[in-house]
């Protein structure tokens, strides 16, 4: 039995008022379920937002964690450890990287990025190369550095000056970036498709531009795939689909399929510029973390996983493609693999968060991206059987909602 004397409104008393969660507080897991306090079951679209990429209390993480937390937890970076070497190693080996920095969130993975370019730049070419180019809409995390290049200023103001020579942009705009570019430029951070701004993906050809006017400009390209990393949109790694190397890739979320780690993957001629002293973390590499992030690692590399990923999405699209038939509700569906975003039309604008709580009353747990966007970041691992229970939860919800508003 939970504890009684902990509910919903101590979260009210004794918490910082930044988040406004929801009445349920979850238990328990298993899969692509929760349950909560009172044993109501909801079925779990949201993924901890596209974190527990492979569900609650998976067994073998379950086991890789238990038998680290008999061996050793935490040694600082005084010292290496087995399991961030054996993780590092998978890490190069599956990817462009030939060098990681373990942290313990996207924030911290995007902000190693960020002091990198801006280190490499200053010994390169001095004082001069420290403009870093954005775009509108995107987020790359919440420490200050990384809320200012996140594109959306209503994170980012209201906290004093801000750090400088952040340029923003329109995502996907590759005239205004081939205008904008120099040889101050000393990175562009972008994400191969924007999780928090609305589940936008990018296009091949903007991402090719990309690299092109870096390579012109003797600019870093930061792919940010904090949310899209991992198996995510049914590559391990999402650059990997659009026919470009990035010089820094971001990872962080799926990475420990629910416990905290980070990564940030880079080239050797690279990384040599944060030399000893330059850059650290306290947790970085935990053993912990590593353990259990090599095991989701090894499960989540696989074809039948990566393929499995791109088949439930086509199945999820489905899905809202016969109930916006039905309700009339969308006004398209885009994303990729398992991070789909549901754009709601002009009758439902601003009401995002009404088909939300809707869900959650019909035991669906989802997602939004804005005030238009219900996103879906499940599971990859979630089972077809599930995925139809879920899209009927969703489509009761609407149902009630569009009658109402009948």
């Amino acid at each position: 039995m939970s504890n009684t004397h902990i509910t919903r409104p101590l979260f009210d008393q004794i918490m910082v008022p930044n988040y406004a969660p929801l009445e349920m507080i979850p238990v328990r897991g298993e899969g692509s379920r929760v349950w909560d306090q009172q044993d109501n079951e909801f079925l779990d679209l949201t993924g901890g937002i596209a974190v527990n990429a492979l569900g609650h209390a998976h067994p073998e993480l379950v086991t890789a964690l238990t038998e680290q937390a008999q061996k050793l937890w935490h040694v600082s970076n005084i010292y290496t450890n087995e399991p961030a070497l054996s993780l590092a190693q998978k890490l190069v080996d599956n990817t462009f990287a030939e060098k990681v920095f373990f942290a313990n969130s996207g924030a911290e993975a995007n902000e190693a990025a960020l002091k990198l370019a801006r280190r490499v730049a200053f010994d390169q070419a001095g004082t001069d190369k420290t403009e870093i180019i954005a775009f509108y809409q995107g987020f790359h995390g919440r420490t200050f550095f990384t809320v200012t290049a996140g594109g959306q200023s209503a994170y980012s103001d209201g906290f004093g000056p801000k750090p400088a020579d952040i340029t923003h942009l329109e995502y996907n705009d590759l005239a205004a970036l081939e205008k904008a570019i120099s040889d101050k430029t000393c990175a562009v951070i972008l994400e191969p498709l924007q999780g928090e701004g609305g589940v936008l993906p990018i296009s091949p050809e903007f991402a090719q531009g990309v690299r092109a006017l870096c390579d012109k400009h003797n600019a870093l390209m930061i792919f940010d795939e904090v949310q899209t990393g991992m198996g995510r949109t049914g590559e391990l790694f999402a650059y990997m689909a659009l026919g470009i190397t990035p010089d820094i890739v971001t990872s962080a979320k799926a990475l420990g399929a629910g416990f905290p780690i980070a990564a940030m993957l880079t080239k050797s001629h690279l990384a040599e510029h944060f030399k000893v002293g330059t850059h650290g973390t306290t947790f970085g590499g935990n053993p912990l973390a590593c353990a259990v992030a090599g095991k989701a690692f090894d499960l989540i590399n696989t074809p039948e996983m990566l393929e499995g990923v791109k088949r439930k999405e086509q199945l999820i699209r489905q899905h809202l493609q016969e109930i916006n038939q039905e309700f009339s509700v969308f006004k398209e569906v885009r994303g990729a693999g398992l991070l789909l975003g549901a754009v709601l039309n002009e009758q439902y604008q601003d009401q995002a968060k009404t088909f939300f709580l809707g869900a959650a009353e019909q035991g669906l747990l989802i997602l939004v991206a804005g005030a238009n966007v219900l996103r879906f970041a499940p599971a990859l691992n979630i089972s077809d059987e599930l995925i139809e229970q879920a899209m009927l939860k969703l489509k009761q919800a609407i149902q009630i909602i569009v009658n109402k508003d009948a």
